[in-house]
């Protein structure tokens, strides 16, 4: 049951590939709390997932874009604010991906190539969104821009590879652009680092089902699922949020303040 917190507002939903994903969650919230909203991925990915049925049951249009295109995203930002009839007033960032993970590189044997790939996708893309809207002037006033993160931006997960690196990036990013668009146009900036989700492209990180249930032992409240985390960013677009900006949150159940856990401290003890 909504609550109105989106009624009115309009957006741009970047990664939802199926109904694990967090995107898809997000999709689903903000239709019930009252947004209007366009769809977007990649068009490899989109003929991978299942978004028509997501845009049919929030009744969104899906406008295809490469997020690490300037054509690409300057296209799908004019016409999202023509079919949605306005300017923007949030935009999810949930895109992330590793060919290094994908190709079983070790993180002390990268290929570049791949990296700066994988560092395009996941983090530069972000400032790519931000820089195409704000030179389009397509965000109101007190709009929000969220990414998704992870706590590897801060601590050594060593599966993880490459991905902390660009999830540190991606935090860069948020908190020096949401400086410049808080200052211009009263836009906020902000990423949630959130608990390890079985997400498609989490469950291609080498030991995730390992990531989670340690992280599950370790969280007070254990881990914040996706549509937990999608509850989270529609706080995060509502106007109850209008003065937090250039955050990392932390939505991981007290993970990222818990040094250890008495149920971890058992099940080391002889």
């Amino acid at each position: 049951m909504g609550n109105n917190l989106l009624k009115g507002k309009r957006g741009i939903i970047f990664g939802a590939l199926n109904e694990q994903s967090i995107a898809w969650k997000v999709a689903e919230r903000a239709h019930e709390e009252g947004a209007s909203f366009v769809l977007t991925n990649a068009p490899i990915a989109m003929r991978m997932g299942e978004i028509n049925n997501l845009a049919e049951k929030t009744g969104s249009k899906v406008i295809p874009a490469d997020a690490t295109s300037l054509e690409d995203l300057e296209k799908l930002i004019s016409e999202s604010m023509e079919v949605l009839g306005g300017k923007i007033d949030f935009i999810l960032h949930s895109i992330g991906m590793s060919v290094n993970v994908r190709k079983g590189r070790h993180y002390t044997d990268e290929n570049y190539d791949f990296t700066m790939k994988g560092l395009d996708v996941s983090a530069l893309s972000f400032h790519k969104v931000m820089q195409t809207s704000k030179k389009l002037n397509a965000m109101n006033e007190w709009g929000s821009i969220v990414a998704l993160s992870y706590i590897a931006a801060q601590r050594v997960f060593p599966d993880y590879n490459d991905m902390a690196d660009n999830k540190s990036y991606l935090e860069s990013v948020a908190r020096s652009f949401g400086y410049h668009y808080g200052v211009s146009d009263k836009v906020r900036v902000n990423t949630i680092s959130q608990s390890p989700t079985m997400t498609t492209a989490g469950s291609g990180v080498k030991g995730f089902n390992e990531f989670i249930n340690f992280s599950e032992k370790m969280s007070p409240l254990g881990n914040a699922d996706a549509a937990a985390c999608a509850d989270y960013c529609i706080v995060m677009f509502s106007d109850l949020t209008r003065y937090v900006t250039m955050q990392n949150l932390f939505h991981d159940g007290g993970f990222s303040n818990t040094g250890v856990t008495q149920e971890v401290i058992e099940k080391f003890s002889s």
